[in-house]
């Protein structure tokens, strides 16, 4: 395994050096890759500015052509590559169910993971197989969402976000890392792959489940018009948005979940 680093002395056989944002990558260090994998990206989770949005758009997109285009021109290519997306696609979509055949959302978030997907195009275009897995909320106690409600939750004070009624479609951290292993190796999937466990809850349900869990009350109730007063246009597109997303694709072809069920994976994850 072999890390794209920034370190202008990035050295051995464990790191490949590249500035994204001037476009330049140690061409070479790519050829003959099995395969390339891509999380990059400005963490969404801040107060959406004009500014930040730009930020989080060229993150993900710049730093994506430009990998796409280095495999294109190579010889040998990587026959794989893998850019991680999100179930942003889908936008606020109230109780439709979402498979990948489902037609993209409205708002920035979909706007986004278009323009996101669409910067690996020369190298789909080139004959490698590109993968774009979609992550729904992935949980795990070091960091993410899951990580962030923890230490409200566990002093009792957690609580609904908004009405609740939101789903919420989430993945259980051992299950992400599985299925981008799993779809790596699946010669038969490409493109845009759910990863998302096949029982999403709503925010409600999700609330109830953390709380038992953790044998804490959830009697707290944060208002939508506190969330979006804290948070603007960001707390619109994730924390309220409803998207019940399903994993159709890796089911079909056979994916199965270690943790497919909320309570099993929190008592997992929180050892408890």
């Amino acid at each position: 395994m072999r890390r794209l680093v920034r370190s202008a002395d990035a050295k051995g056989p464990s790191e490949i050096w590249w500035n994204p944002d001037e476009g330049q990558i140690d061409e070479r260090a790519l050829s003959g890759l099995d395969a390339v994998l891509h999380f990059g990206g400005r963490s969404i989770d801040v107060r959406w500015t004009e500014t930040v949005k730009q930020e989080i758009r060229q993150s993900r997109v710049r730093s994506t052509r430009l990998l796409a285009e280095t495999i294109a021109r190579l010889t040998p290519r990587p026959p794989v590559l893998l850019v991680a997306s999100a179930v942003g696609y889908y936008g606020d979509r109230d109780d439709e169910v979402l498979e990948e055949s489902s037609a993209r959302g409205h708002g920035f978030l979909p706007d986004l993971v278009v323009a996101w997907e669409g910067a690996a195009d020369p190298a789909r275009e080139a004959g490698v197989r590109v993968i774009h897995p979609r992550f729904g909320l992935v949980l795990s106690s070091e960091s993410g969402a899951l990580a962030r409600m923890l230490p409200v939750f566990r002093l009792g004070g957690g609580g609904t976000l908004g009405g609740g009624r939101q789903w919420w479609s989430w993945v259980s951290l051992d299950d992400a890392v599985s299925a981008v292993l799993w779809l790596v190796g699946h010669e038969s999937l490409d493109g845009g792959v759910n990863v998302t466990a096949p029982n999403p809850v709503t925010n409600a349900e999700f609330t109830d489940v953390l709380g038992r869990v953790l044998h804490r009350p959830t009697r707290t109730r944060v208002p939508e018009f506190a969330l979006k007063l804290a948070f603007g246009e960001m707390a619109g597109e994730t924390m309220l948005a409803s998207q019940r997303v399903m994993p159709r694709r890796m089911l079909d072809a056979g994916f199965s979940f270690a943790y497919p069920e909320l309570y099993g994976a929190l008592r997992h994850i929180l050892d408890s």
